[in-house]
């Protein structure tokens, strides 16, 4: 009982930190933190030790994207919405590939975790993704959906059903933030 009343909040949370995200609201952080924070014990709970370790980093995220955003009240320096490069994609994608094999491996050999690769594959495009958050990079959304689909798998076979909910409203979400930002990045 105490797992889904955690995994209630966690998941109310969560979403208000993308609908606040696509808001470019700063106040996203805070969902974050909390969010993050919850979930690093469910996750640890299912096996996803992947997933565990990374709800640490988006706590730590959440800390320096809240400064990031914050930096937007001195009118000296403004975060804008912005493309990355193509060679930007391939090295990202490249890496969190790279990582995800190494990863797979050894929590393979070490660990009795549930889907390894996808779990690590998940997590270090999150870690990406995440700085492209922070960064207002704006492509950062259809990573999110390629990731979050996965997700939705991985959560859903872990029996983390409202998890799985979350991660499909998600999807929604992140075409409106999309739509959002790229209305924005034109105007600029």
């Amino acid at each position: 009982m105490l797992n889904l009343s955690l995994e209630i909040i966690a998941v109310i949370t969560a979403i208000l930190y993308l609908v606040l995200a696509a808001k470019e609201d700063v106040k996203c952080w805070y969902a974050a933190i909390i969010s993050s924070s919850l979930y690093f014990y469910i996750m640890l709970n299912a096996g996803l030790l992947m997933e565990a370790i990374l709800q640490v980093f988006y706590i730590g995220m959440a800390i320096y994207g809240w400064k990031q955003w914050n930096k937007l009240s001195d009118e000296q320096y403004e975060i804008r919405i912005k493309k990355w490069k193509k060679i930007n994609h391939l090295f990202a994608v490249g890496i969190v590939i790279i990582l995800a094999i190494i990863s797979k491996d050894i929590l393979e050999e070490y660990t009795n975790a549930a889907f390894p690769f996808l779990d690590a594959l998940t997590t270090f495009g999150a870690i990406v993704t995440t700085y492209m958050v922070a960064k207002k990079i704006i492509e950062n959304w259809i990573y999110w959906f390629v990731i979050d689909s996965i997700s939705i798998y991985l959560f859903y076979s872990r029996e983390l059903y409202l998890t799985s909910i979350l991660f499909f409203i998600y999807l929604i979400i992140i075409i409106f933030g999309y739509k959002s930002w790229n209305k924005k990045l034109k105007r600029k």
